[in-house]
């Protein structure tokens, strides 16, 4: 791959996690060019009300497939199951391989106070793998990296212990559509085990334009949330006339045990945000 190609890793929890809180981003990344792979670590056999384990299991990988023909992504989902995942030691060699094999330029996963617990755990073995993945004598059947890569937190709206700092908030209007069709593959979620959550089921519509409009509002809602939240932010990166007409925006925090942002990576590395 030359050198203005980009590496993007997303090592979200479950099957969808990726596109809801990063999908942006990564439309972006595939619309210039870049490699974007993405990684559910657990299964996702835990998410419905109705279907069974199994079942679920090859159905979220069919809608994880969908989502990687749509853009052109890599998508990968590993064995452990959902709902039960903790930052293991064996969890964390795992990503430690995962991470030198991609040699992404950017990884994007959960913050550690993230409401669920796989998402926590998946947060903390990225954390524990920043810095040893340079380290030849950790996991040494894989070639360490000679420097991390930048590792930012994808949006949450969690307060306790600490609320997530917005380093980097990128308008992502322009890709709205494409994340709504990512999202929309994913409808044993959005369309039955969501909606059960919060008690809507009887909101969904039976048509699949319906739907889509209905997933539509939903994506919209909270865009329209962490644009309205980071707004001063979205200013600062845009200047008064384009910040502060920002509909729609994604905001990650920066690991501060990887790579640092700077300006020069905080431009290639966020082309959203220039």
């Amino acid at each position: 791959m030359s050198d203005d190609k980009l590496r993007l890793l997303v090592l979200g929890a479950h099957p969808d996690d990726a596109e809801v809180h990063a999908g942006g981003l990564m439309a972006m990344y595939r619309q210039l060019g870049h490699s974007v792979k993405i990684v559910s670590v657990t299964n996702g056999a835990a998410g419905h009300h109705q279907r069974t384990p199994d079942e679920l299991t090859e159905i979220r990988r069919g809608e994880a497939a969908a989502v990687a023909r749509l853009i052109g992504a890599e998508y990968e989902i590993w064995e452990y199951p959902d709902g039960e995942l903790q930052s293991t030691l064996e969890l964390r060699r795992r990503i430690i391989r995962e991470i030198r094999g991609v040699a992404p330029d950017l990884v994007l996963t959960h913050r550690t106070n993230d409401y669920h617990p796989d998402h926590r755990a998946v947060g903390q073995a990225v954390q524990d793998a920043s810095f040893t993945v340079t380290v030849p004598l950790i996991v040494p059947d894989t070639t360490a990296l000679r420097k991390d890569p930048l590792i930012a937190y994808m949006t949450d709206s969690f307060t306790k212990p600490n609320p997530l700092t917005a380093d980097v908030v990128i308008d992502i209007e322009d890709q709205f559509e494409t994340i709504v069709d990512m999202v929309h593959c994913h409808r044993s979620q959005v369309y039955e085990w969501l909606p059960y959550l919060d008690g809507t089921s009887d909101q969904v519509p039976q048509s699949e334009a319906g739907q889509r409009e209905f997933l539509a509002q939903w994506l919209a809602t909270r865009f329209t949330s962490t644009a309205d939240r980071f707004h001063q932010e979205l200013i600062g990166t845009y200047g008064q006339q384009h910040g502060s007409q920002v509909r729609f925006a994604e905001a990650y925090e920066i690991s501060e045990y990887a790579t640092k942002l700077d300006e020069s990576n905080r431009d290639r590395l966020f082309p959203g945000a220039p």
